[in-house]
């Protein structure tokens, strides 16, 4: 296949991985303050993106990170060509399909990161993994960070309680003084999704530039590659991703203003500070772990841990589902011209199947919302008789 043709058909697929990416991790900025009725639906899905295609533009550390480190090339390591990205992409974007229809907060950043490095693998062995770059820029930080994050949320949490509770007042469950710091720290959180999750985009395309020759080695985003991802992931946040989005809002924690303003404020720190840093974080990880210890924040919680070991278990197998998907993609795209072709066919028809599955139980704003109103699958709170302790607590809410 003509060199440029092919590097087109990268970027495409790249641009349409970084639409998923979009759809998938809108939950991460919006569930909560859509739980807690903090925001509109709509609205929160048009801010959420304005927001992202503004965070794309702030920093391209994490681009870096992708596109020069990750795979050992050269004397030792292997010729990354575009067939060999077109392959891994496949892998992050079939992984990323599979679990939005599952409706499960797995990371889109690892889902990319396992697609190419399987494809990686099959061409030049595991000797061309940059392991010292993979435990530093992104397990470590997948470890740490939602431990970091779940933390602050959790003690921010207990402040919150602490500072608003007022003797003597009167139960009010509509109270709106957080509510309007969610829509602040949730828009925060969105910003910093996009100067986090764009870039994993913008590396893969100026890798492939690189690859192709059309870029040179060691340089960093083009505008117009930045302008790209930025839109795409921004068309793919306004679309939704609803499924998840009812997940994150009814299965993490029974959401309340204090609790949904506390999570989305850890979760944009350490998600921003990621970003400066270059670590590829992966931000459904930090908003899923900081929603569960901000409900945890809350005397008298309780964990369901069957719905929480359900989410865990997709992000354990997200890097090495989308490596093995990545893998078997790269096989196929050695045979030339017609393994391409079947790769492109074979993908698209997954995620034909996967979005008619989809249509058998629709899950959108009409829906889902009515679903995270009833939000307490994992946390639950012990419902106890009133007395006048319990409804000074419920006025801090």
């Amino acid at each position: 296949m003509d060199l440029t043709l092919m590097v087109v058909l990268v970027i495409v697929l790249a641009l349409f991985f970084d639409f998923t990416n979009g759809f998938h991790d809108t939950a991460n900025a919006m569930a909560t303050p859509i739980a807690t009725g903090a925001i509109k639906p709509k609205t929160a899905v048009i801010l959420a993106a304005v927001l992202n295609l503004i965070g794309a533009f702030l920093s391209t550390e994490v681009a870096k990170t992708i596109s020069g480190g990750l795979i050992r090339e050269g004397g030792g390591g292997v010729q990354i060509d575009p067939e060999m990205i077109f392959a891994g992409l496949i892998g992050a974007i079939v992984w990323n399909v599979t679990t939005w229809l599952l409706g499960l907060p797995s990371s889109s950043s690892h889902a990319l990161f396992g697609g190419l490095i399987g494809a990686a693998v099959v061409g030049g062995g595991f000797a061309v993994i940059n392991y010292g770059v993979v435990v530093s820029k992104v397990l470590l930080p997948a470890v740490l960070a939602p431990l970091i994050a779940g933390t602050v949320a959790y003690l921010g949490t207990k402040l919150a309680y602490r500072i608003t509770t007022r003797k003597g007042a009167v139960a009010n469950p509509k109270r709106g003084g957080f509510r309007y710091g969610q829509i602040f720290s949730s828009s925060l959180v969105a910003l910093a999704h996009g100067t986090n999750d764009a870039q994993k985009t913008m590396g893969v395309v100026t890798l492939v530039l690189v690859a192709g020759g059309f870029q040179a080695a060691g340089s960093g985003p083009e505008f117009w590659v930045v302008a790209a991802c930025g839109l795409a992931i921004a068309i793919g946040t306004y679309s939704g991703g609803w499924r998840i989005m009812r997940t994150m809002g009814r299965g993490l924690t029974e959401v309340k203003p204090a609790r949904g303003f506390a999570a989305e404020s850890s979760t944009a720190s350490a998600i921003l500070a990621s970003s400066h840093l270059g670590f590829a974080l992966s931000t459904t990880q930090e908003a899923s772990g900081s929603v569960v210890d901000s409900g945890l924040g809350r005397k008298g919680a309780q964990v369901r841990w069957n719905t929480a070991r359900r989410i865990a278990v997709a992000w354990l197998f997200t890097l090495p589902a989308a490596a093995g998907v990545g893998a078997l993609a790269a096989v196929v795209a050695h045979l030339g011209l017609a393994g391409v072709i079947i790769d492109a066919v074979a993908g698209g028809l997954i995620i034909l199947v996967m979005f008619l599955l989809s249509r058998r139980n629709q899950v959108g704003h009409h829906n889902a919302i009515s679903e995270l109103d009833h939000a307490g699958e994992i946390v639950k709170i012990k419902r106890r008789k009133k007395k006048k302790k319990d409804v000074q607590m419920e006025v801090s809410e």
